[in-house]
C-alpha cells in the first residue's frame, strides 16, 4: 500500500507535466517556516507543538494560472503537555501528566496549484514522510524504547494537504498549510488510576505558517503570455 502510494504520487507528477514541460520555464521554491502540530488520539489535544519546517520544491506550470509541484522538507511535528498534576505511586515513581513527543521528518509532497489575479494562490495534494527521528518524554523522563527502527511509530507518513498562498512583495510570499495524517502512525493503549485501558489510532496534524520565495517567476509568466509560433 505505502509502495503504490509513493509511486502513484509520481505518476500523477509525471502526468501532469508531460505534455507541457518542454514550453514552460520551471519555477524553484525555498520555504521556511514554522509548524504547530498535535498528534490526534493521544489523549492531548491542542496545536502546542512547535517544530521547523525548512525545504525546497520546483513548480512547473501546466496551463494558464496552474501549477503542479513538488517539494522536499524537513518537518518537525509531535505532541506536547505541560505538568497537569503529581501523583505519587507505590514503587516511588512521580506522575505528573507531564507530555512530549518529537517527530522529525523528511517529507515530499506533490500538489497542484491554482493562481487568481497574481496574489493568491490555493493548493492541495498529498505528502509522503519518512520518519527519520523520535524522541519520547512521559512523566518528564525519556521513553528509551521508543526509537525510529523499533518503534512504536510508523517510519512512513501519508497525508493530505491543504495550501494557501498570498503575495507579499515580487517573489516573496506568506504561506499557510493544513496537514492530515490518512492513515495511523500508532495504535496506543492507555490506562488511568482504576485500572481500566482502551486503545487509540494516533494521526499527525499540523498547521504551517511559512515563507516562500519563488524563483524564475516573472520569466515564467513571460513565457506563458508570449504568443505561439
Amino acid at each position: 500500500m505505502r509502495k503504490s502510494f509513493a509511486i502513484t504520487l509520481f505518476l500523477l507528477f509525471i502526468f501532469c507535466i508531460n505534455d507541457s514541460v518542454h514550453s514552460q520555464i520551471i519555477k524553484g521554491k525555498a520555504i521556511l517556516g514554522i509548524n504547530l502540530t498535535q498528534v490526534e488520539g493521544d489523549e492531548v489535544s491542542g496545536f502546542k507543538k512547535p517544530g521547523l519546517q525548512i525545504g525546497a520544491g520546483a513548480l512547473i506550470p501546466f496551463k494558464k494560472k496552474w501549477d503542479v509541484s513538488m517539494e522536499v522538507l524537513f518537518s518537525q511535528k509531535g505532541a506536547k503537555e505541560g505538568k497537569q498534576y503529581i501523583d505519587t505511586i507505590a514503587t516511588g515513581e512521580v506522575l505528573t501528566g507531564e507530555y512530549k513527543l518529537r517527530l522529525n521528518y523528511v517529507e515530499v509532497p506533490l500538489l497542484v496549484h491554482f493562481t487568481d489575479k497574481d496574489f493568491i494562490t490555493i493548493g492541495a495534494g498529498f505528502s509522503w514522510g519518512r520518519l527519520v527521528g523520535v524522541k519520547e518524554w512521559e512523566h518528564g523522563n525519556l521513553v528509551t524504547s521508543t526509537t525510529v527502527e523499533n518503534g512504536p511509530y510508523d517510519k512512513n507518513d501519508f497525508s493530505y494537504v491543504i495550501d494557501l498562498r498570498i503575495k507579499i512583495l515580487g517573489p516573496l510570499k506568506f504561506g499557510f498549510r493544513y496537514q492530515n495524517s490518512m492513515m495511523k502512525i500508532r495504535t496506543r493503549e492507555f490506562e488511568d488510576f482504576a485500572g481500566n485501558t482502551w486503545y487509540r489510532d494516533q494521526f499527525n496534524k499540523s498547521l504551517t505558517f511559512k515563507l516562500v520565495y519563488i524563483f524564475n517567476e516573472e520569466q515564467s509568466k513571460s513565457n506563458q503570455n508570449a504568443p505561439t509560433p
